[in-house]
């Protein structure tokens, strides 16, 4: 009897599967986002997986573009606005090996973009899906730690708690201080956390052509705003709902204003701004260098107007 080889006794081969999840986590992951879809707002759990980041550094949003990317798709992956930051700059680099999708920093060319914390400044289109990666998907949570007695409120659409807060916030400060994650009533059912966007970001969800999907891989929760949906913030009708105020705020390169900009402290105790949407503001650089860039309508206009359904609405501004 010959003594087997090495060779003999090595397993053979065997290469990830495509998207690195295997083929059972992709279907459960689609099947959760139609059932996301069909119920707008709704929390669904499913089995988050391992994957080579640790959580808490997008592998909820990850898991969900990896379950949607094909070799034709065009990803575009932004943390906090920024499409080269170390966080956005690896999971893209992730994306494309497992996928061999290509990429781009135009939010206008991306059919799947994944973010953390923004949306982008240029009105995205039909057929675009913006993930959004969610570190806590639970807005009662501030009010209510039980996760079982927070899902029967769900059930019950009893959010007189999360009403109560933003009372007793007018009464002590005279305005809603919830900044990022601002709580939102989506199809006037469930209310979400919007993922920890400013309230700059929180209207664009409104009535939306695209497709947002939200999830939490710590959390194992994902749901969804379907197109065309109607997404309000909570407010009540004698005090509306407020985004950042950035009047004055003028981008230190392009003199841009009306844009969600990120504040630069300066030695001498002065402040600079700069567009927080590195995408966009590459293009008003290209054009101020008499390139012919493709730049596409922003949700906001250049006297703070809020642009939604073709047409210019009232300013979505601070009084």
């Amino acid at each position: 009897m010959s003594t087997p080889n090495l060779q003999a006794l090595t397993a053979p081969r065997e290469d990830y599967a495509y998207a690195f999840l295997d083929p059972f986590a992709k279907r459960e992951l689609r099947r959760r986002t139609l059932k996301a879809i069909a119920i707008p707002g709704y929390q669904v759990p499913y089995a988050s997986r391992e994957l080579p980041i640790a959580r808490g550094w997008g592998t909820g949003g990850l898991q969900v573009t990896l379950s949607l990317v094909g070799p034709e798709s065009v990803i575009k992956v932004i943390d906090q606005g920024a499409d080269s930051s170390v966080n956005a700059a690896n999971l893209r680099r992730f994306i494309t090996r497992m996928s061999g999708a290509s990429t781009t920093t135009d939010a206008l060319e991306a059919t799947i973009i994944q973010s953390r914390h923004r949306i982008p400044e240029e009105v995205l289109k039909e057929g675009q899906a913006l993930v959004l990666q969610v570190p806590d998907p639970e807005p009662l949570r501030a009010v209510e730690s039980d996760s079982s007695t927070a899902h029967q409120m769900h059930a019950d659409a009893d959010y007189g708690q999360l009403w109560l807060v933003l009372y007793e916030q007018l009464v002590r400060y005279k305005q809603y201080l919830q900044g990022a994650s601002y709580p939102s009533l989506v199809n006037n059912r469930y209310v979400i956390s919007p993922s920890p966007i400013p309230r700059w970001d929180t209207p664009k969800l409104h009535q939306a052509a695209h497709l947002t999907l939200l999830s939490a891989g710590r959390e194992k929760r994902l749901y969804a705003v379907p197109p065309y949906t109607d997404v309000y913030p909570l407010e009540f009708n004698d005090v509306p709902f407020q985004i950042e105020d950035q009047r004055g705020w003028v981008d230190r390169a392009t003199q841009a204003i009306n844009k969600f900009m990120n504040e630069l402290p300066q030695a001498d105790g002065s402040s600079q701004y700069e567009i927080s949407d590195s995408g966009y503001w590459d293009k008003l650089i290209a054009l101020m260098k008499g390139e012919t860039p493709t730049i596409g309508a922003t949700y906001y206009d250049s006297e703070g107007n809020f642009y939604k359904d073709g047409y210019l609405k009232s300013p979505v501004r601070p009084e």
